[in-house]
C-alpha cells in the first residue's frame, strides 16, 4: 500500500518526516539519502552486512572463534562490509562513465578454451 503526503522544505533545506511514516519504516537517528534518476529516496539507515551474516559467522567459527570473542570479531567484520560494497559501487560507476577500465569474466578467470 502506497501512502503520499506533501511536506514543506525549510529555507535550510530541512524536512520533517511524517510521524506515521517515521514509525512504520523504523527510522532512528540517521537516514540514508539516495539520488536515483530524478528521485530522492530517504530510508532508514540499516547496519550493512546483515545479508552476509551467515557467511561471516561460518568463517569466524571455522577460524576457531566462539563465545564473546566470536561476537567481537563478528562486529569488526560486519563493519567492513559497507565500505567494501560502497567501493565496488563507486568503481562500477566509474566504469559505466568510461573513467575506469573494466574486467571481463575471462580476464578474471581465464578462458575455458585451453
Amino acid at each position: 500500500m502506497n501512502s503520499r503526503k506533501v511536506i514543506r522544505i525549510s529555507s535550510k533545506r530541512q524536512l520533517t518526516i511524517p510521524q506515521k511514516f517515521f514509525d512504520k519504516l523504523g527510522f532512528d537517528s540517521e537516514a540514508e539519502c539516495i539520488l536515483r534518476d530524478n528521485e530522492l529516496v530517504i530510508r532508514p539507515l540499516k547496519e550493512s552486512g546483515g545479508e552476509f551474516a551467515a557467511e561471516i559467522l561460518a568463517d569466524l567459527v571455522e577460524q576457531g572463534y566462539s563465545g564473546q570473542e566470536l561476537v567481537k570479531q563478528f562486529k569488526i567484520m560486519q563493519k567492513k562490509i559497507r565500505p567494501a560494497v560502497e567501493k565496488m559501487l563507486e568503481e562500477a560507476e566509474r566504469v559505466a562513465e568510461g573513467k575506469s577500465e573494466y574486467y571481463t569474466m575471462e580476464d578474471v578467470f581465464g578462458s575455458e578454451d585451453k
